[in-house]
């Protein structure tokens, strides 16, 4: 069986979403994804959507979904909170699961507008960086390569 990574931050609707799917396509044969919001949103930024189907990866299907959800139901090897808010908020359950890391990236939510999309692509990059990083450190050897526009 395969480890559970849970990805976690508040409205689920940006980072932890580009999170999943960045895993999900860089190393799902080793590791089942899943993403939660402490607080989450109605449904994932249209920016993301946009950001990720540049390379290659569709998140239609996907919606945010609260850490309630998994509470009591689900084991994870791997407890990952990408903003400050989450590793706040995270229950303490998740916490002491497995290994917990944070890695805090600037939430695309928040951002102008117009300024949206750019943020976007630049979040998604940052996360693409630091989990290729932590795959190494796992030593998983990722095939996902993309095409940048």
């Amino acid at each position: 069986m395969k480890p559970k990574v849970l990805i976690l931050c508040t409205g689920n609707s940006a980072r932890s979403q580009m999170a999943e799917g960045l895993l999900r396509a860089l190393a799902g044969e080793h590791f089942e994804a899943h993403s939660a919001g402490t607080e989450p949103k109605g449904s994932i930024l249209p920016e993301v959507q946009e950001v990720m189907r540049e390379i290659g990866i569709d998140l239609t299907g996907q919606s945010p979904k609260s850490v309630s959800e998994y509470l009591g139901k689900s084991v994870f090897a791997h407890v990952i909170t990408v903003c400050a808010d989450a590793e706040e908020k995270c229950p303490a359950i998740f916490l002491n699961m497995g290994t917990h890391e944070h890695w805090p990236f600037e939430d695309p939510a928040k951002a102008d507008e117009e300024q949206r999309l750019e943020t976007s692509r630049r979040v998604r990059d940052q996360i693409e960086q630091r989990l290729r990083l932590w795959l190494t450190e796992q030593s998983i050897v990722s095939n996902f390569h993309h095409q940048t526009s």
